[in-house]
Parts: structure tokens; C-alpha cells; sequence
């Protein structure tokens, strides 16, 4: 099988959390080849997703790492075993490759939680908010760019109708609800569209007031992704120049806690509707 000459996030991740295994057990990757009587590129090439590895070879792997968590290893022969392209895939080459790592990010995720500041999350996003965010966007996107966007952006949002989606729970700052993207007509339509959303048995809307004793973390938007197992977790970190994701444990444990903060200092389910209605109802 010749090298993968484009890798999804996803890939990636499995080729890291191979790497991980055989650190783990203290073994480079001469070493780990020699056990498994292979040349030592192949461990690499599949560390860095380059090529795929099999659910025999993947077994081989973890029995030569002393791998008994098996959980963790049931979810990463799933991960091993996917071959079906996800509908993100008609994207690549148009989008920037983070757009697409994200949207497959949230395909596989079993719950998602969030914290925005200063825009509302993206899958909870009307269409004209999302044009009036990207419109907005230096340097400025042609038309094309500006369509691709919103389409890729609506198509993401459906994982919330899905009876097999994810769980969602939103923290969003009140400057966020407050931000007038479109003019007040739009940012009426997009409040009300969040507390259609809020009404979903999968989703929590939580707002975090300007009165809140302070709060956790910076500017920056953070998605964290919940795997099979909490070894598989992410962290997706959204900045201007482009994205992050994170997957060390001791990253994942600071976030976690992070968002158990955010959402300790917002105002409860039921409080946020009605600070999300009264805003709305003043536009």
C-alpha cells in the first residue's frame, strides 16, 4: 500500500497514540520493530499516519507495549478499522485543512463542550450570522470563499439533529449574545435560533454574565471533544491565524477543569434562556 500522501486528524491521532504506546513502554522504534521481526520505517511510517496499520498489527503493537487497558484499545482498533470518507472530504482543497479536521473532530466526538467569548459557537450559528462573520474575515474572502464557508458551516450544524449525535454544552459569554453581527434584525433570529436550540434534549446553553466573579481562561474559543475513552479526547483551540488541537493528558485534565469552571460561574440553564430572551427582545 503505497504512503498516504494526505492525512485527517484523525489518522494522525492514531498514529500518535501508537507513538505513546510504545514510549509508554520504553521502547524506540528500532526496538519496538525488532519484536515484531518488521523494518524499523514501518513503525514510524505509521506513528505519522503515512500508512495505516491493521487490526492484527495494531494487536501485535500493544501486546509487545504491555497494553492491557482494553477499552482503550477496543476504541483504537474502531479507529483503525474506518475507511468510509466523511462528507467534509468534497471540502478539502477549497478550506483550510483545520476546517475539515475540525468538522471530523465532531463527527466521532460522544459529547462536546465549549466556552466562546466573543462569538457564538459555530454549530449554533444561523446562516446569515455565519455570513456576517466571514464577511468580516482579513483579509477579505471572495464570494466563492465567502459561500463555501457558510455551506460547510450549515452542513456542520446538522450533528445536532442527528439521533446519533453528540451531547453539546455551550458556556457563552454575554459580550457574545450582545454582538450585533448583521444588524439587530439578525442578531434577533440568531438569539432566537439559540433557544430553539437550548430546547433540545442533546444541547446546554449556559451564559457566563459581565457580573460573574471573574472567569477561567482567555479570549480564545475552546472546544473540548469527548472519544470512546478519555484517553481520546481533544482539545480544539480556535485562533485567528488557525487552529490547535491538543491531546496530552496533562492538557486535557487543565481544560477539563477549565470548563467545569466556566460552567460553575454561569448562570444556570433556565437563567441563561431568560438573559438570552431579554436580550434578544431589546433588540
Amino acid at each position: 500500500m503505497p504512503p498516504r500522501t494526505v492525512t485527517t486528524a484523525r489518522q494522525r491521532r492514531l498514529g500518535a497514540e501508537l507513538r505513546k504506546m510504545r514510549e509508554s513502554a520504553g521502547l524506540n522504534a528500532r526496538e519496538a520493530a525488532a519484536l515484531l521481526g518488521i523494518d524499523h520505517t514501518k513503525i514510524s511510517h505509521m506513528e505519522t499516519a503515512r500508512t495505516g496499520v491493521g487490526s492484527d498489527r495494531l494487536r501485535a503493537l500493544a501486546n509487545s507495549y504491555g497494553c492491557t487497558n482494553e477499552p482503550y484499545l477496543q476504541a483504537l482498533l474502531a479507529m483503525a478499522a474506518e475507511r468510509e470518507r466523511g462528507w467534509w472530504e468534497e471540502y478539502r482543497g477549497i478550506l483550510p485543512a483545520g476546517f475539515l479536521d475540525l468538522t471530523e473532530l465532531e463527527a466521532k466526538a460522544k459529547h462536546l463542550r465549549t466556552y466562546q467569548i466573543a462569538h457564538l459557537p459555530g454549530l449554533t450559528q444561523t446562516e446569515g450570522y455565519a455570513r456576517a462573520v466571514f464577511e468580516f474575515t482579513f483579509p477579505r474572502l471572495d464570494d466563492e470563499h465567502v459561500e463555501a464557508r457558510i455551506e460547510h458551516r450549515m452542513k456542520r450544524a446538522r450533528i445536532l439533529e442527528r439521533k446519533d449525535g453528540p451531547q453539546f454544552s455551550a458556556v457563552v459569554h454575554e459580550a457574545a449574545l450582545r454582538m450585533r453581527f448583521g444588524g439587530a434584525k439578525m442578531a434577533r433570529a440568531q438569539l432566537e435560533h439559540l433557544l430553539a436550540l437550548s430546547e433540545r434534549p442533546n444541547c446546554t446553553i449556559r451564559v457566563l454574565t459581565f457580573d460573574a466573579d471573574g472567569f477561567a481562561g482567555s479570549g480564545q474559543a475552546v472546544l473540548l471533544a469527548r472519544g470512546d475513552v478519555p484517553q481520546l479526547d481533544t482539545v480544539h483551540l480556535d485562533f485567528a491565524h488557525g487552529a490547535a488541537f491538543l491531546d496530552a493528558a496533562a492538557q486535557l485534565n487543565a481544560y477539563r477543569d477549565l470548563l467545569s469552571e466556566m460552567e460553575s460561574r454561569s448562570l444556570d440553564i433556565a437563567e441563561s434562556r431568560d438573559l438570552i430572551r431579554e436580550i434578544a427582545h431589546k433588540l
